[in-house]
């Protein structure tokens, strides 16, 4: 038997509660009713005070590098972040500057952002796609963008976005498939040698 896929979010919002970490929530839970995964979701407001005046890696705390590793192994990896200024935040970028340039190769990525209105809908492939196609990540094929209408008390409860949802990670399972069966291969070759 194979072990459970480590699924981790990353939540670029500032604030707790969160519309980012909401949508975060949402894409995990979805995912996870698919695979047996082990969740984890890093919220960057949380940490923010951490990275905060930090240029190096080895400049941050335990708690950061902690978040930091289990985004690097990560089998799947769901991103979500507030548009600030028709881009991901500060802070997003600031914590994926100390990931390792080759830990996310041909990672699957789930891209996802949160904005005041749909104008900012296309930051999702003119901003997040750029950055993860720099890790050689797998961008997975469709990204979820929601707006504050689509929340009630910081859940998601837009009918189309909520199929919008289930779409992208109807159209990931084959990725996720070829990433849980590449890391079981691995796993079996590694026990053989």
């Amino acid at each position: 038997m194979t072990r459970p896929l480590r699924l981790v979010a990353v939540s670029g919002g500032l604030q707790r509660p969160s519309k980012s970490a909401a949508l975060a929530e949402h894409l995990l839970d979805l995912i996870a009713d698919e695979f047996p995964c082990e969740q984890h979701l890093v919220e960057l407001g949380q940490l923010a005070p951490q990275l905060a005046g930090a240029v190096w890696r080895s400049q941050l705390p335990d708690t950061v590098e902690r978040e930091l590793s289990l985004v690097e192994q990560a089998d799947i990896l769901v991103v979500t972040t507030p548009v600030y200024r028709g881009s991901y935040t500060g802070l997003f970028k600031h914590f994926f500057d100390f990931i390792d340039q080759d830990a996310l190769v041909d990672t699957p990525v789930l891209l996802a952002a949160t904005g005041g209105s749909e104008r900012h809908a296309l930051m999702i492939d003119h901003q997040l796609r750029p950055l993860f196609s720099f890790f050689q990540a797998r961008t997975l094929p469709l990204g979820v963008y929601a707006t504050d209408k689509d929340f009630v008390d910081y859940r998601l409860q837009d009918p189309a976005l909520i199929e919008r949802a289930k779409l992208a990670i109807q159209r990931a399972l084959p990725f996720i498939e070829l990433t849980r069966d590449l890391r079981a291969a691995l796993a079996q070759e590694a026990v053989a040698a």
